[in-house]
């Protein structure tokens, strides 16, 4: 009798076990408890009660996610853009047997092209890339519906790779609020939506890794790092927040990355936008004056209390800059209202700044502060030609020579200076390499100091220590270079 209570309790105890592995696993669906004097449809404590999802987890109960609803909010007024443009190229097949007679005619070709854009207005402004379209022939605009418009460029600005277009045919489309790209921060999420490889409204999801990006593109470099998706055929596609503004403008990739992209903010869209409705073209701000960062070197020798600052390589003859009193070697620490740290942020301020306008400009001088007003000029588009000097002869200190600057090598170099020696050899390892000098260089001074000769330079250089400080005239602007001796 023992044995038979003890079997059975053993089979109600697998029975249990086996019957809670079957609701668990769902092979049998689990019948809802009757309520208990509650509420009507409480489910407190019951077996079929659903595991809390990830979205309740985090307060977000609704059916689709934040990123869903903004996607699908924006994607009415993001745009596919179709271009074209024609090409002469050779014939693709080689004559491989020598049967073709006289001269091959180059062909033409029709190369499409895609990008994205979005609205900006109902009457038909639409923002995109100016690399998208460059050069092309034909622009047409492919809508959410389906729809196709032509397109006609308004504006184009290359320093910052924006163009603005219009659809004259429409006047009826859906534009995207523009947000504000300075109150974002690392850390805040983004949506990316665009056509890459011309899958067309493709949203991906990141956040912004970085802000502030120099990547090489132009001296106003001020790039939204974001790890969302971005690939060929996003350039022009809005960067949205959570908020469902556009916050940047997707532009261009890591090629050696899957998680690095970088888009304009629209903070930098907002400010250009109206010259290019008005003008088609941006007019910038000048100074007058090359800059350069302040180095722990240059710092050292110029003795200054600190590194922030641009200092000032080169003052153009009659320029802004030159009319106001500024000099070669004074340190700019503000501009107007702006607190100047480094030389990217006084190109930005200058550019931006209304022609005309008058400025106070904060400086260091030899060690003193000092305020100047300058009225900005335009800046003007220029192309900047250098040549190379002849060979020489002088060995001087710190792994480069220099010869004179005779007459016909002023000419050949289109030195301005009746002083200086030219940079004729750079030795391939040694301070001046290290330090960027180049030949053709021409040495203006030496440790504040002007040199008239190879041989004084060379004396000058001799008598120093293991460090010096170099103006240099490379092109039509000058730069300090210190160098240290190893």
């Amino acid at each position: 009798m023992a044995r038979s209570l003890l079997g059975t309790i053993l089979g109600l105890a697998i029975g249990a076990v086996f019957a809670l592995l079957v609701l668990r696993t769902g092979l049998l669906p689990a019948t809802r408890l009757p309520d208990s004097g509650g509420a009507s449809g409480a489910t407190s404590g019951s077996v079929g009660s659903t595991t809390p999802t990830v979205e309740s987890q985090l307060g977000l109960d609704r059916r689709h996610s934040r990123f869903a609803e903004l996607a699908r909010d924006a994607a009415a007024g993001v745009v596919n853009v179709h271009t074209s443009k024609t090409v002469t190229r050779a014939p693709f097949f080689p004559d491989l047997f020598g049967m073709r007679r006289g001269r091959v005619q180059p062909r033409e070709f029709n190369v499409p092209s895609l990008g994205t854009g979005f609205v900006v207005s109902a009457d038909g402004n639409i923002v995109t890339n100016y690399h998208v379209v460059k050069d092309v022939d034909e622009i047409q605009i492919v809508f959410l519906d389906g729809s196709v418009a032509r397109a006609e460029i308004v504006g184009q600005d290359p320093k910052t790779e924006l163009a603005l277009l219009r659809t004259p045919d429409r006047a009826d489309l859906t534009p995207l609020p523009l947000g504000d790209s300075d109150a974002i921060l690392p850390g805040d999420w983004v949506i990316a939506i665009g056509n890459p490889f011309g899958l067309e409204h493709t949203v991906t999801v990141g956040i912004v890794s970085a802000k502030g990006r120099d990547i090489g593109v132009s001296p106003y470099d001020d790039f939204i790092q974001t790890d969302a998706a971005i690939n060929p055929g996003n350039s022009g596609g809005p960067l949205l927040d959570l908020r469902g503004e556009v916050i940047g403008v997707n532009t261009a990739i890591n090629p050696q990355a899957n998680t690095i992209g970088f888009a304009i903010p629209i903070n930098v869209v907002k400010r250009i936008l109206p010259q290019l409705r008005a003008s088609g073209r941006v007019t910038r701000g000048w100074l007058g004056v090359g800059v350069q960062p302040i180095t722990r070197a240059i710092r050292e020798v110029l003795e200054l209390p600190g590194g922030e600052g641009a200092l000032i390589a080169h003052v153009t003859p009659n320029g802004p800059a030159a009319v106001a009193g500024i000099e070669r070697g004074d340190v700019i620490v503000s501009f107007g209202a702006e607190r100047v740290v480094e030389p990217r942020g006084l190109i930005r301020a200058v550019s931006e700044t209304p022609v005309g306008e008058r400025v106070a400009v904060g400086l260091l001088r030899e060690g003193r502060n000092q305020m100047l007003e300058v009225e900005v000029g335009a800046l003007e588009e220029r192309v900047v030609s250098r040549s190379r000097a002849q060979e020489p002869a002088g060995t001087v200190r710190f792994g480069f020579r220099v010869a004179d600057l005779s007459a016909s090598l002023r000419e050949s170099l289109g030195v301005e200076a009746e002083s200086g020696v030219v940079i004729t050899d750079v030795d391939g390892s040694g301070a001046a390499m290290e330090a960027g000098l180049r030949r053709g260089d021409v040495v203006l001074e030496v440790n504040r100091k002007p040199v008239a000769s190879a041989a004084g330079c060379k004396r000058r250089l001799d008598a120093t220590g293991k460090r010096a400080l170099l103006l240099i005239r490379r092109g039509e602007s000058t730069l300090f270079i210190p160098l240290y001796a190893g």
